[in-house]
């Protein structure tokens, strides 16, 4: 394959890098602010890398239609024809930022992922990757016999936020007597983490102290009781949403956590009841003891996916 762009933009910054034979190459990070355009920052990118390709992909937070995204946040529109047309290239494609997360699974290293449970990965089986981040991705990965990826993309981070205690029940009722619908993403996600310290406090009639995520995370790393325990909550509730989508999916090839948000706090991670939640299912506990599960420690695996996505087209 010819050199290539490859892109993850998403509502603050673009990163791009070079594709070449299934290697990334001149990662660099632009903010979207600088430039009227994706045209313009991309056009920026190539002079500073004095190269020029046939192709790109760009991974995109927001939904595709027509060959066109919409970014939140972010005044560029991004097309695929003009993208095209403007840099003068033979292909130009545009896909949802978590597809190619899903994707980028298929290239990281064993070096890039932290074991969270052991098991048995079936060859041939569904995957599953969940990414707390600004929202919450999920999505499936299946092997195809040809050998390449097909991702089972969906909005699953928008399904209803399940209870499964007397405590989470009041988190809930109170999150509910906020707003009209309270999904996995409410708390599942890096703002996620503050709603639920905040709810908790006004559940236990106490002054909320903390005011941002990161602080909540300090804290409770520091030691403070009260913090750790919201932390807590909510790696049992990731645990809980993800054992549910792992039993939809049938996710017998393993199970990957992605996104920004647990890599903050990992070790606290890899001792608290995430597992326990993932696979408290009844009768298909066993089920689910038995698939891996690792956290990504990737550093680009957005990229990685766009590059596949390319080369899976080639």
């Amino acid at each position: 394959m010819s050199m290539a762009l490859v892109g993850d933009v998403g509502g603050t910054n673009a990163r791009f890098a070079l594709w070449q034979s299934g290697e990334l190459a001149a990662v660099e990070v632009f903010a979207c602010a600088d430039f009227a355009s994706p045209e313009a920052a991309i056009s920026a990118y190539l002079e500073r890398q004095h190269v020029t390709i046939s192709q790109l992909c760009l991974a995109c937070a927001g939904p595709v239609q027509d060959g066109q995204v919409r970014l939140t946040n972010n005044h560029w529109h991004v097309a695929a024809d003009s993208l095209r047309d403007t840099l003068k290239l033979q292909r130009a494609e545009l896909i949802n930022d978590f597809t190619a997360m899903a994707l980028g699974m298929t290239r990281v290293t064993e070096d890039e992922l932290l074991s969270v449970a052991e098991g048995q990965a079936l060859a041939g089986q569904m995957r599953l990757v969940m990414g707390p981040g600004t929202g919450l991705g999920v999505a499936g990965l299946l092997p195809l016999p040809d050998g390449r990826w097909q991702v089972i993309s969906g909005e699953g981070g928008h399904v209803n936020l399940p209870a499964t205690s007397e405590r989470e029940a009041r988190v809930l009722a109170y999150l509910q007597s906020q707003q009209d619908y309270v999904n996995a993403e409410t708390i599942l996600s890096g703002g996620g983490l503050l709603r639920l310290y905040q709810a908790c406090c006004a559940i236990d009639q106490r002054d909320c102290l903390l005011d941002s995520p990161a602080q909540v995370t300090a804290a409770a790393l520091a030691g403070d009781d009260y913090a750790d325990a919201v932390l807590e909550m909510w790696c049992c509730w990731l645990g809980r949403v993800m054992g549910n989508a792992a039993v939809t999916l049938g996710s017998r090839g393993g199970v990957y956590i992605a996104g920004g948000v647990v890599p903050r706090f990992a070790e606290r991670f890899l001792v608290s009841g995430f597992h326990q939640a993932f696979c408290g299912k009844g009768s298909m506990s066993d089920y689910l003891t038995q698939m891996p599960i690792a956290l990504v420690q990737a550093e680009w695996p957005g990229l990685l996916g766009a590059g596949v996505w390319l080369d899976q087209l080639s």
